[in-house]
């Protein structure tokens, strides 16, 4: 690595400084103090820190923390790798990542929707992961059109290559400007926010497809796996031929060779992170067979999928923050077991909560459900007309002493999330 300017080693040393002493006085865990305190010494630093390094970028709605982390521990197999693991997705965040592994030779870092053209301009990043867009903290992070039309402007005539969701109009055209796309079918479930065509605003039609393996005769469709295919009816836009697969518990890489995921972590939002993860550790020279191993051994992310206990009461953390992670989080739930729902509107959350209306909370019928959090009675008013039976609770630990011994589920939205996660000792 080229040696710091002395100023920027003089900022760098601070801000790891001012994030000791926010972890030591249990203020947080430093990564956001330490980026501002750099930042204010040296505003050139993330920019100095990004030199020379081989860096991947993470973007999406949903899936960024958990994508960050399997493609940092596939990373790892060729040398350290500098991380924001905790989800610090801002240029702060990414100064203090940076920083605090100097010497490492890869980066991989989550980067909030909003903040992608200017950290790819700031960083020089050489791969680029987008996933999935759709409506969350509209108070804040503005249009999701608007978002993919800034990621197309951010990613023309920049030398990057792209790993992007097929299955998802939206990134499909937020990415096509790159240089280089390596094109994943990793599926996109929640389809609300892209009926219409980015391009010339017409209906996309969706049809189901077969999959068809790489290189085989028939039809001349797509590859892919059934309900991922769309295409514009009014202009040429459609979904581009993906070279990775997700194919319900395997991926299928370019090659037409099914890898089993076999993962720790469960539901099929991680078999799409690890699609994109294995697709992006190829780029950097790392075959599947030795990847996939590491991905196995990823058993919870910042807090995510955790299980923790407290009075013979086993509580499995999940974090839905949007319409389109309920349903993720809905994927993975037990069916026997009671569920706990919390919900704030905190800044970090998005101060409306009308999204509510847009999750079907049916599924959650026939099980006990109970109901904490700072919003709490907005979210009932929503599970009434939705017909689900429900208990109020007056916080978390009130509804969680309401449960027998025994596993709870738990569905919490961010910072209702952090704050169990802070009564627990923030487990990770």
């Amino acid at each position: 690595m080229t040696q710091l300017p002395l100023r920027a080693q003089l900022a760098s040393a601070l801000g790891r400084t001012a994030a000791t002493l926010s972890r030591a006085t249990g203020r947080g865990d430093g990564s956001v103090i330490g980026g501002r305190v750099s930042l204010v010494l040296e505003p050139d630093l993330l920019r100095q820190l990004a030199h020379d390094r081989k860096l991947a970028l993470v973007s999406a709605t949903n899936g960024k923390t958990t994508t960050t982390r399997l493609i940092t521990s596939a990373l790892q197999e060729l040398g350290e790798v500098a991380t924001n693991a905790f989800g610090a997705n801002m240029p702060a965040g990414h100064v203090s990542a940076l920083s605090s592994a100097k010497d490492a030779p890869y980066g991989v870092l989550e980067v909030d929707e909003k903040y992608l053209p200017e950290v790819i301009d700031a960083t020089g990043a050489g791969v680029i992961c987008l996933m999935n867009l759709s409506r969350d903290q509209m108070d804040r992070a503005g249009e999701i059109w608007l978002l993919a039309q800034k990621w197309r402007r951010a990613l023309a005539g920049k030398n990057t290559h792209v790993i992007a969701n097929a299955d998802d109009p939206l990134v499909t055209w937020g990415a096509s400007t790159a240089a280089s796309v390596t094109w994943v079918s990793a599926g996109q479930p929640w389809k609300e926010d892209s009926w219409c065509c980015p391009q010339c605003g017409g209906p996309l039609d969706r049809k189901g497809m077969e999959y068809v393996p790489p290189g085989s005769a028939g039809t001349g469709a797509n590859p892919g796996t059934t309900e991922n295919d769309w295409a514009c009816r009014e202009c040429t836009f459609r979904r581009p031929t993906p070279s990775w697969v997700l194919d319900n518990d395997a991926v299928i890489d370019p090659r037409g060779r099914r890898w089993v995921l076999d993962l720790k972590l469960p539901g099929r939002a991680n078999r799409a992170n690890a699609a994109i993860a294995l697709a992006t550790a190829e780029v950097f020279g790392l075959p599947v067979d030795r990847a996939l191993p590491r991905l196995r051994e990823v058993t919870s992310v910042a807090g995510r999928y955790t299980t923790v206990e407290r009075d013979g009461r086993h509580a499995r953390l999940l974090l839905a923050k949007n319409p389109a992670g309920w349903l993720e989080a809905f994927d993975v739930l037990d069916s026997s077991l009671p569920v706990i729902l919390s919900v704030n509107a905190q800044g970090p959350d998005g101060r409306d909560t009308s999204w509510l209306w847009d999750v079907d909370y049916r599924v959650l019928r026939g099980r006990p459900v109970f109901v904490a959090g700072e919003r709490r009675l907005d979210l009932a008013l929503r599970l009434d007309v939705a017909g689900v039976p429900f208990q109020l609770a007056g916080s978390f630990g009130q509804a969680l002493a309401a449960q027998p011994p025994g596993k709870v589920d738990v569905i919490a939205n961010y910072t209702a999330f952090q704050n169990i996660r802070s009564e627990f000792g923030r487990a990770v």
